[in-house]
């Protein structure tokens, strides 16, 4: 069938004329389209917004960091793996250091509880969780001092009593605004406080960590606890695109290290933000289209809908089709007239229900503390509601006009 572009407007203005006749059955009958597109957009929207959210806080956190940690091969039982043979050592992390081209710094980071208040004899007495680093970990963590210094490679090697405090334990120790020279009591022992860091709010995957944040040099922290005292490493790669091959190579050498044969299970962990990243893409990707696809099955219920109204139509109008194929007009010529009716029913449908899933976005962007500030309908989401929408009045507005076009012009001016 050869498209007249003439007859295809005049046919669109008569499918716009008699949607406008019918102004409340045409809107009832799209119906199901409107709440099948708003309900698709809107979800989608609502997803996009959250994985948004959660993208950026893995961002915040480093898309080049590695944690390595001590880890229990699984199914495995405790006595054949104790602490003392999966722990990390120093040794291994000056190895990683060295033999670890694709890590560009790393720090190890262990922590334990301890009393802490000021010189004063009617200071309050808190009980805080000291943090124990290398000085590389304010690079790695983005955290930089605000007022003093941060830590020196000598107090690493001498084990000085000196701290890092951040704004919170300022308040809460009800410190000078800017601390430094001042002396804190920990666990009973003097330490100077250098600098102050600063604050970060926790991240969507810290919610729950204290607030006060108490640092000390790692070597200082490993002379205040036990022998075997157990840490983690977090590492830094030289960039995002390398945490894969980074990666690979901590596994190589901790393992040569511990000697672990081929067929030995690993003694340790190593776990990527990356490695997070891709695994939340394809997870978010397999949510948005199974919601997408169990709140699409509307619209194939609004298809049902805008099929049975145009056979009503149909019937309504046969002595008008066989008006006007008594005069001359072609069969192809009245499928398309009810075939582009019931396509611009669609449309219609799609456009009043991109304008709900809007204004039901940016209902959900105002919900406090709801993480969905970021909610917005994506232009492909658009597309694919106008696509389907237009799929939907082919598929179901076809067997209607067929229906007309195949009439008998005798037996349709003769319908009553």
């Amino acid at each position: 069938m050869i498209l007249n572009p003439i007859l295809l407007i005049q046919t669109i203005f008569l499918a716009i004329s008699q949607i406008w006749a019918n102004k409340m059955r045409s809107f009832l009958t799209s119906l199901g389209i409107i709440i099948g597109v708003a309900s698709v957009t809107s979800v989608i929207a609502a997803l996009d917004g959250l994985r948004t959210l959660v993208l950026d806080e893995f961002e915040q956190i480093g898309a080049s960091k590695l944690f390595i940690f001590p880890q229990r091969p699984a199914g495995e039982p405790r006595n054949l793996y104790p602490h003392e043979r999966i722990r990390l050592s120093m040794e291994e992390a000056l190895l990683l250091q060295e033999h670890c081209p694709s890590i560009a710094q790393l720090t190890p980071q262990t922590s334990l509880g301890a009393t802490v208040r000021t010189m004063s004899l009617q200071s309050d007495t808190i009980t805080a969780t000291l943090t124990g680093i290398w000085p590389s970990w304010h690079d790695i963590e983005n955290r930089s001092v605000v007022a003093g210094r941060p830590f020196s490679q000598i107090d690493e090697e001498n084990a000085r009593r000196v701290c890092l405090v951040n704004e919170d334990a300022i308040k809460e120790l009800r410190l000078d605004a800017d601390p430094t020279g001042d002396f804190l009591l920990i666990n009973d022992n003097r330490f100077l406080i250098v600098g102050v860091v600063e604050t970060r709010e926790p991240t969507l995957f810290e919610m729950g960590n204290a607030t006060t944040e108490v640092f000390i040099p790692f070597s200082t922290a490993a002379r205040m606890q036990p022998q075997n005292f157990g840490f983690h490493i977090i590492a830094q790669a030289i960039s995002p695109e390398a945490s894969d091959e980074a990666r690979h190579e901590v596994e190589f050498v901790l393992r040569r290290s511990r000697n672990l044969g081929p067929d030995e299970a690993n003694t340790f962990g190593v776990e990527s933000i990356d490695q997070f990243v891709q695994q939340f893409k394809t997870l978010a990707a397999g949510i948005t289209a199974i919601a997408g696809g169990i709140v699409a099955i509307s619209l194939l219920v609004g298809g049902i809908g805008i099929m049975n109204i145009m056979l009503v139509s149909v019937s309504e109008r046969t002595r008008e089709i066989g008006l006007r194929k008594a005069i001359g007009a072609r069969p192809s010529a009245i499928l398309m007239q009810f075939l582009v009716e019931a396509i611009m029913l669609c449309f219609a449908g799609g456009l009043v229900g991109l304008i709900v899933a809007q204004t039901m976005v940016m209902g959900l962007a105002r919900i406090p503390n709801a993480g969905l500030e970021a909610a917005a309908i994506p232009v492909w989401a658009i597309v694919l509601a106008f696509a389907f929408s237009a799929i939907v009045g082919i598929v179901f507005g076809m067997f209607p006009a067929i229906k007309a076009a195949r009439l008998d012009p005798i037996d349709a001016l003769r319908h009553e």
